[in-house]
Parts: C-alpha cells; sequence; structure tokens
C-alpha cells in the first residue's frame, strides 16, 4: 500500500480533526487537586500550589470556569487509558516492543493498544508516530460530549430571562431612568462606581416564576442554576457575561461557599479579642484604656478618633492619603496609598500614644478593620495591648461610637477629610475636650484627662501636643 494510500486510510479511521496544536496537561488530575483545595476554602494562588501549576495557569483555570466547580471525577475509569498508561506505551513503543508485549505489560487486550497506536498517533504518515502528550489530546477532544445549552435553543425563553434580569427600568412614558453604568472590561464588579438601573429579578425568582406565567407551556422551564452557569461560565453561552452586574452583589465570578464562610479577620487572634481584655477596663475606675476607630470621608480620606474610657478625653489623629495616591496606578499587594493602611496606621498611632505615660496606655479597643494588621509591632514599640471588639457590636465600643458621631457635626459623611490639616483637627478635638459632660458630673474631659496625668509622676510625664 502506498503511503499516500495509507494516509487516507488513517485519516478516515480518525476523522477530519484540526491541528492540536499545543498539547494539554495529563489528564485532568491537576484539576482535580486545584478544585478540591477550591472547596476547602483555599485561594486560587495557594490551589495551584496544591496542583502544581503555576500563579497564573491557577487563575486562568478559575476564570475560564467562572468560579463554578466542574466537578471533574477524582479518578479515571479502569476501562479507559490513562495518561500514565500513554507515556509507558510512549516509551516501550521507542524501545521497539511489539502491540502484544506493550499489552501484556499494561494488562490489556492487543486491539486496545493497537487502536491507540492508530487512533491517536501524533502524525498522519505512513509510520504513525505515538507522543503521549499528543495522544491524550486527541483521548481528551474525543471524549468531550458537550451539551448545548437550553438558553441557546430557546429565543423565548432567553429573551424572558433576559428582560426580567437585565430589562431597563423605565417611566411611565417609556422613558429609561438611572445612569448607563460603567464600560464592561471583563474584570469583576466595578468599584463604587453607578450600577445600571435593571428590573434584576434573581435566577431564583426567575426560575419560579416562570411555571405560574406559562403553566401549559413545558419548553418555558429552566433552573436557578442554569442561569447562574449561563453568567459565569463563558463556554456554557446564551447570555453575556456582563449581566452578571445585574446580580444583587454584581459578582462575574462564583464565589466558593467555604470561602464565604471564612472570615475576613486573619489579623485577630484569640489572645486579641475582647473576652481577654483586663476586667477594670469594664469597670470605667483606671483611665488609660481606650477605644479607636475612624471615620472615612471621600476618597479614601479618614481620621483616627480615640477616646479614654474612664474619662472620654479625646484625640484625633490626621491620616493624610500617601504620596502619589491618585496618580499612581494601585497595584495588587502593592503599597497602601490611602492614608490609613496597616503600616500607616500604626506609626501614626505610635506618634500619638508614645508621649503619654505608660500608666495612661494599658489597652485599645479597635472594631475588626485592616486598618489594625500591624497590631502587633505596635504592641511591640510601645508597649500597648489592642484588643479587639466582636464582629457587628459597635455597642462594645459605645464611647467611640458616640465620639464619632459628635465629630460627624465637623466632618459629615459623604465629604473629603483629607483636606483638613493637623491643626484644624486638633482644634475640633479641643472643642469635643473642652463640652462638660453629665457622665463627669458636668466636668470636662479635658480637666478629667489632666488630673490624670498629674496624678503619675513627674519624671514619666510628657507633653501631649
Amino acid at each position: 500500500m502506498s503511503v499516500r494510500n495509507r494516509q487516507k486510510q488513517v485519516r478516515a479511521y480518525r476523522g477530519q480533526i484540526p491541528s492540536p496544536g499545543r498539547p494539554s496537561v495529563a489528564w485532568s488530575e491537576d484539576r482535580v487537586r486545584f478544585w478540591v483545595a477550591i472547596a476547602s476554602g483555599a485561594k486560587t494562588r495557594d490551589s495551584g500550589v496544591a496542583a502544581g501549576v503555576s500563579e497564573p495557569v491557577a487563575h486562568r483555570w478559575f476564570l475560564h470556569a467562572g468560579g463554578v466547580n466542574p466537578q471533574l471525577a477524582p479518578t479515571l475509569s479502569g476501562r479507559y487509558l490513562s495518561s500514565s498508561d500513554r507515556e509507558d506505551i510512549a516509551l516501550w513503543r521507542a524501545q521497539d516492543c511489539g502491540v502484544r508485549e506493550i499489552a501484556r505489560r499494561l494488562g490489556r487486550s492487543p486491539s486496545t493498544i493497537s487502536r491507540e497506536l492508530r487512533r491517536n498517533a501524533s502524525t498522519r504518515t505512513y509510520r504513525l508516530d505515538y507522543k503521549a502528550s499528543t495522544a491524550q489530546w486527541h483521548a481528551e477532544r474525543r471524549a468531550r460530549r458537550p451539551k448545548t445549552a437550553k438558553l441557546i435553543t430557546n429565543d423565548g425563553l432567553r429573551d424572558y430571562v433576559n428582560d426580567k434580569l437585565s430589562g431597563h427600568v423605565r417611566s411611565g412614558g417609556g422613558e429609561r431612568l438611572g445612569p448607563v453604568g460603567p464600560i464592561w472590561d471583563g474584570k469583576n464588579k466595578p468599584h463604587k462606581e453607578d450600577r445600571e438601573w435593571v428590573r434584576a429579578w434573581s435566577p431564583q425568582q426567575i426560575a419560579k416564576r416562570l411555571p405560574v406565567e406559562f403553566p401549559d407551556d413545558p419548553t418555558m422551564r429552566i433552573s436557578h442554576e442554569a442561569i447562574y452557569q449561563a453568567l459565569y461560565v463563558p463556554s456554557r453561552g446564551g447570555l453575556a457575561r456582563q449581566q452578571a452586574w445585574h446580580l444583587r452583589r454584581g459578582r462575574t465570578k462564583r464565589m466558593p461557599r467555604a470561602r464565604t464562610r471564612q472570615q475576613a479577620w486573619a489579623h485577630v487572634t484569640d489572645a486579641t479579642t475582647l473576652k481577654k481584655r483586663p476586667s477594670e477596663a469594664d469597670e470605667r475606675k483606671v483611665a488609660g484604656h481606650w477605644e479607636g476607630d475612624l471615620i472615612i470621608g471621600l476618597n479614601r480620606s479618614a481620621i483616627a478618633t480615640l477616646i479614654d474610657r474612664t474619662t472620654r478625653f479625646a484625640m484625633l489623629v490626621h491620616l493624610p492619603r500617601q504620596k502619589g495616591y491618585g496618580l499612581v496606578k494601585p497595584t495588587k499587594n502593592g503599597p497602601a496609598l490611602a492614608g490609613y493602611g496597616a503600616v500607616t496606621m500604626k506609626n501614626a498611632l505610635v506618634r500619638t500614644f508614645e508621649p503619654l505615660p505608660a500608666d495612661l496606655r494599658r489597652s485599645l479597643t479597635w472594631d475588626r478593620g485592616k486598618e489594625m494588621s500591624a497590631h502587633a509591632l505596635l504592641t511591640q514599640e510601645i508597649g500597648l495591648p489592642v484588643y479587639f471588639a466582636d464582629a457587628k457590636s459597635p455597642w462594645q465600643r459605645g464611647s467611640n461610637e458616640h465620639l464619632n458621631g459628635l465629630l460627624r457635626q465637623y466632618f459629615p459623611k459623604g465629604t473629603d477629610i483629607s483636606r483638613w490639616s493637623t491643626p484644624e483637627i486638633q482644634a475640633v478635638a479641643d472643642i469635643i475636650n473642652n463640652r462638660p459632660r453629665g457622665i463627669l458630673g458636668w466636668r470636662i474631659p479635658a480637666e478629667a484627662f489632666a488630673d490624670q496625668l498629674s496624678s503619675v509622676p513627674i519624671a514619666t510625664v510628657a507633653s501631649t501636643g
């Protein structure tokens, strides 16, 4: 048989296929490890390490799947050749082992090996060269059984879902209302930008309403999970991916459940919870136990507010934005250019508390904001232990919450706080500290705090600025 006829025979046997291009990775065992790690709550980068792939590959896998676990089988059925089997076949074939010898070593039928060598060869010439990576690519391509999404084939159903999910909000006269929204750039939900006003029915509401509106039309049925997958998985088709912005949260990738159950306050340890704070702080008889928080304005401007639990003496900490803010493009894991990054915050608190005597630096209670992630360094430098209130429990820092309410008269919400200088902020603190307080017997906090300063040894007293 001539080479040309042999090529025609091989081509007819294998079918017309495109060029394989770059072979894929060995089967999907690494992807199984990746998605197992994702399901356990690991970050995408750490899941890539568990799978043995680079960070860009891990992020690409997560992005292409839209965060939806493809539910790959953990092991390959024994009736199919695995990637390692194909590597052995390629090695033994290069050693000129016969088909029956390879079959004997693998414990397979000779016809299985013969079919594998012909069907998944890397060339179409008379001599069929066999490479494990290319053979694996052929096997994976042939094993695909893609199912066409229902939203692609059913125009009426797709139009209904589109209208309920993304239909425009209009006035009685038909005029479109609300902002247009940001331009789709393929990324996750826009950060602090106007979102388009749409009907925004949830996928569950859409799925449950279909039987009510179309009781006699069984073709108008779809599960809410199918709608989510059409939004999150690009290969599913039917819905534009930017329509994910019209969901409640606006995410364009699914958030694994294990991640949602994780606490965002990794800097809060058992030793820094409120129950570990000295009991004398609860009694409010000894000065030096402070409460703190931020009041935040536009464009990531902020002021740190501190108040002594006993004397109600307040200190305000100026937190100017860092050099380059608004000019230097923010980078992932780069320096925090806002004034309340963890290190910037720590340094500002050190400058504020360091002039006070140690007897007036007994503890600091804060909420669980990440601006206090460097609290261990703060404690190490000036000996001020930091404790964190429970989540969603502002009453555990009641004095500070009251102070912040008073300060909003001078620094209203929705204004840029960075325009005020340190002397101006200090002037507001002086006003607050020189108001009589009923809880102090109508004394002013400045007097009560001055009494505490005078009660400590003069050698350790420093100016409070």
